[in-house]
């Protein structure tokens, strides 16, 4: 029984969601400084991704936690690669080209059913961005819950029992020590299967900004700052 009369389990789920909004905070604050440090406005920064405007203002307020495909578009047009979506403000200024994480000390991020642990977050400009990921029961997928990005994956299961489901094939289970690779054009989304921990290494190959796209939000960026573009 814990300290105030609560069972442990029950403390454990206090716990967590404490953790939950510490993490979404987090992750808000981080957001809201890569718009405002390009000089983007909620406007802007809504048109370019494609997102709602008040899907932005609710990333940044933290009263909603970002899918992995938005925070792609989001880092995409904030012109950055996913680590730095991830990273502390001291990541961010190392320019490392080898790094190590160690057990359990990676930069974590919370979105609505997966919690992302970010491995070797202190090299930037990686294409492969390596995640250790706890995926959370839910009910079955359908296809609103699944989502398309460019890049590739691959899922190695550490531990539970999980489905995925890709367009144009029928949905897998997959059991600790099997893996998968995909295109993640196609649309795809995976969930856990029982309450039992599930635990993978997810890897995702990280397709840069295009080049238009970039040449336009550093145009924008001079309009609005009267940095030059070069």
């Amino acid at each position: 029984m814990a300290p105030d009369g609560k069972s442990n389990l029950a403390q454990a789920d206090d716990d967590w969601e404490t953790t939950r909004i510490e993490l979404r905070n987090d992750l808000a604050m981080r957001m809201k400084s890569l718009r405002t440090t390009n000089g983007f406005t909620l406007e802007y920064a809504a048109q370019k991704s494609g997102l709602a405007l008040s899907t932005i203002q609710k990333i940044e307020s933290g009263r909603t936690s970002p899918s992995y495909e938005n925070l792609v578009r989001i880092a995409r047009v904030y012109g950055v690669g996913l680590e730095q979506i991830f990273a502390s403000d001291a990541e961010v200024q190392q320019t490392t080209r080898m790094t190590v994480t160690r057990a359990g000390q990676g930069r974590k991020v919370r979105t609505k059913f997966f919690e992302y642990e970010a491995l070797c977050n202190a090299l930037t400009g990686k294409k492969i961005v390596p995640l250790v990921t706890l995926v959370e029961n839910r009910a079955p997928l359908s296809l609103s819950d699944l989502s398309a990005h460019e890049g590739e994956e691959f899922i190695y299961v550490l531990s539970g029992r999980l489905e995925l489901a890709v367009e144009h094939y029928q949905p897998v289970i997959l059991e600790t020590g099997d893996s998968t690779y995909f295109d993640s054009t196609l649309k795809h989304g995976l969930r856990a299967l029982n309450d039992e921990e599930t635990r993978i290494l997810w890897a995702c190959t990280y397709v840069d900004v295009i080049p238009d796209d970039l040449t336009s939000a550093l145009d924008a960026r001079s309009k609005i700052t009267g940095a030059p573009t070069r």
